[in-house]
């Protein structure tokens, strides 16, 4: 694949991302110009790219697809759900059509072509001449005699034409009369007066000139240009003036607003929107070209053609302003654009592993000189790890993306589930903004799509029930993101039923997985739904029912090192909390040491070192400042062997608003830590998120909190039961 088809595949994608989503806020606002104007101009930005590579099926199937919006944005069709529904689908195919041309075939295999020949045939419906769908679907007969804004036949609004025919006209054989009855047969002219004040008297008069002039008003449909054309055999003897009707003045401005982004000049804008004619174009110039001349020696500023336009009457202020405005965005964008680069994901992966081997060399370095007791060496070093450090944050903020892009794909998504379904469901999207590392966000999209289709499928009710129960018919699927304690955190909210816990109780029972005299809390009932093969749907469908659903998800969402948690209230709704790191690159961490071997927790989720009291030996938890502080001694989890120091410390995390402490023997302080994954065989291991390498080649362990504080957290209550008993000795101020 060349390059230029590359990058065609690369915009154009994005293009069409832009299409769907303005299709689908059509579906709200139906009378929003600007959505539907923005939805053309993709559409017409694909065309017309696909022409330039000639790659023709591409150009043809969006070819039919402008037409159809060409007709929307011009009122000739109204905006329907049938509508909507086949450009949607037209914009599926288009994406299939591209993963064609990516593929590097010469054109689309049999099934794809018959889809999309079908998809044209809906279309033409949508382009007859003549004919306007109406928003029921029908089809209904266009009336020549009503009314129509934009140049349209009209009762109060016509061209004017004001002209001046040359003295020679007579002479070169052609009759003034003539050009007015053929003006007439574009339209019906309803208004004309002889201006004959260029008659001289009755003793200059020469019998073979012409005089005349003529203030002319017509109704027509036809164009600026069409109009000029009746004058062309005369258009250099005589003086033309051709004036919109009102009603053109908001029709050009639209036409140019929807221009393509091309580099135009002034007067190209104004002739490609048809407010000007070519003609009058090269007349304004000339008369600028000798204007420049006359400035030249007389050392003034020279006019621009707007104003010389506008001077001759030949285009409204009002359109070269726009005209003005139009070209100056286009150059404000060109520049913005000429700021950006793309560059390929791999590279900028490579960049960031090399990123990682300089930290690790930073550190190596660093350590080397304070061993070696220079101080010009240290402070040398110091800087380096500081350059180091703002390299690293530079070169993992390349990577940052916002989930917005993600979240956004959801309302196709949520649209075409909910007609499967019958439900009326709306999905609202909040903290699109948040970012986090492009490559966590390419891994959670199927996570989500779970999530959200199962909030679909077994959390909205149907209208009716949802009437039954006091609600508003319009269920809600919300997706929220925000940062949380270095994490990311995205919630999958719905104002459904909730979860049945009696059936989902029952449903474990006869699947084996717990007994029925045995004893859970709500929660634990909840968290049955994470266990493999559990459905609770009584028949298989295209959404839901096989049991392959949730523990995938929290499989794919453990992979990325995050967490995924579930509440719910039976006739409220539920919520699906998915916690993940930031990067899966490089962290800052803090370094603790136990024993010989060396640990690093993230420092997003440190919150303070306390030193352990000698009368917690026997214990698991004190009391911090009145709130009981569950703890996990190091030493004791991992089997280290050797005796206890004299003094211990404490390290509180804390995560998803539990806390948690980690004792251990040393506190060594901040550390860059690029994160190496760790090898199949140790996955297993309870508390290990990966490793990393120190500045002396060791290699220590990234411990993993989310396991830690959910470990303590189990044990919480019987805790808390303790905590009354605590003597005031043991509570840390």
């Amino acid at each position: 694949m060349d390059e230029l088809t590359s990058v065609f595949i690369q915009e154009g994608r994005e293009q069409l991302q832009a299409m769907e989503t303005g299709l689908l806020d059509l579906e709200q606002q139906p009378d929003n110009h600007d959505n539907i104007n923005g939805i053309f101009r993709a559409a017409h930005t694909i065309k017309g790219a696909s022409g330039v590579i000639e790659c023709h099926y591409i150009e043809a199937f969006m070819h039919k697809v402008e037409n159809v919006l060409d007709r929307l944005r011009n009122g000739e069709i109204g905006v329907s759900d049938e509508l909507t529904g086949l450009l949607l689908r037209s914009c599926d195919h288009l994406g299939r059509l591209m993963d064609v041309l990516e593929s590097g075939a010469a054109a689309p295999e049999a099934d794809v072509q018959q889809a999309g020949d079908a998809l044209l045939v809906e279309l033409a419906v949508y382009t007859n001449s003549g004919q306007k769908p109406a928003t029921g679907g029908g089809l209904v007969e266009m009336d020549a005699d009503v009314e129509a804004s934009g140049g349209g036949v009209v009762n109060t609004d016509s061209w004017h034409i004001s002209v001046r025919f040359g003295p020679h006209m007579l002479r070169g054989g052609m009759d003034p009369l003539s050009f007015i009855r053929f003006l007439s047969s574009l339209g019906e002219i309803v208004a004309l007066e002889t201006i004959p004040d260029a008659m001289p008297t009755a003793a200059d008069m020469d019998p073979e000139s012409c005089y005349l002039g003529f203030e002319i008003r017509l109704q027509t449909r036809s164009s600026k240009a069409d109009i000029e054309r009746v004058f062309d055999f005369c258009r250099d003897d005589c003086d033309l003036r051709i004036l919109p009707p009102n009603s053109k003045l908001s029709e050009y401005l639209k036409l140019i607003h929807d221009l393509p982004e091309d580099e135009m000049r002034l007067g190209e804008i104004l002739v490609r929107c048809g407010a000007l004619t070519a003609a009058e174009l090269e007349a304004g110039l000339d008369s600028q070209h000798d204007a420049l001349k006359a400035d030249q020696d007389a050392e003034s500023e020279a006019p621009q053609i707007g104003e010389i336009l506008v001077e001759q009457k030949v285009v409204h202020k009002a359109v070269v302003e726009a005209a003005a405005s139009k070209q100056a965005s286009v150059s404000e964008k060109k520049a913005v654009e000429a700021r950006l680069i793309r560059v390929q994901a791999d590279k900028l992966d490579q960049l960031i592993d090399l990123v990682g081997e300089l930290v690790i060399a930073g550190a190596s370095a660093n350590l080397l000189a304070q061993r070696s007791g220079q101080s010009e060496l240290v402070e040398s070093t110091s800087i380096l790890s500081r350059l180091v450090e703002d390299i690293r944050d530079s070169a993992l903020q390349l990577r940052m993306v916002q989930i917005g892009e993600t979240f956004n794909r959801f309302n196709r998504v949520v649209r075409d589930v909910a007609k499967e379904l019958g439900k009326e469901i709306d999905l609202v999207i909040t903290g699109a903004e948040t970012e986090l590392d492009k490559s966590v966000v390419e891994k959670i999209g199927d996570p989500l799509m779970h999530l959200v289709r199962n909030s679909m499928d077994h959390g909205i009710e149907s209208p009716e029930v949802r009437e039954a129960a006091g609600k508003v018919r319009h269920g809600t699927v919300g997706l929220n993101a925000y940062h949380d304690s270095g994490s990311i955190v995205i919630e999958v909210v719905d104002d459904g039923a909730g979860l049945p816990r009696d059936k989902i109780f029952a449903k474990a029972v006869e699947k084996g997985l717990v007994q029925p005299t045995q004893t859970l809390t709500d929660q634990e009932i909840i968290n049955l739904i994470w266990e493999p093969g559990f459905s609770t749907a009584e028949k298989v469908t295209n959404l839901s029912g096989r049991g392959v659903g949730m523990d995938v998800v929290r499989r794919n969402i453990q992979s990325l090192r995050g967490s995924c948690e579930v509440s719910s209230i039976e006739g409220a709704g539920t919520t699906f909390t998915i916690r993940l790191p930031l990067t899966l690159a490089i962290i800052d961490g803090f370094l603790v040491g136990v024993g010989r071997a060396a640990y690093v927790i993230p420092l997003d989720m440190v919150i303070e070192c306390i030193e352990l009291k000698d009368n917690t030996a026997e214990r698991d938890f004190l009391n911090l400042r009145g709130e009981v502080l569950p703890f996990v001694r190091l030493r004791e989890m991992f089997e280290i062997e050797g005796e206890r120091p004299v003094r211990e410390n404490i390290v509180v995390v804390q995560y998803a608003g539990q806390k948690a402490g980690i004792v251990v023997d040393q506190l060594m302080g901040e550390f860059q830590t690029v994160i190496k994954p760790l090898s199949s065989i140790f996955r297993h291991l309870r508390g290990i998120g990966g490793s990393t390498i120190l500045g002396s080649g060791e290699v220590a362990l990234i411990l993993d909190v989310q396991s830690l504080v959910q470990r303590n957290a189990r044990s919480e209550e019987r805790e808390m039961s303790a905590s009354a008993a605590l003597p005031r000795s043991t509570q840390i101020q």
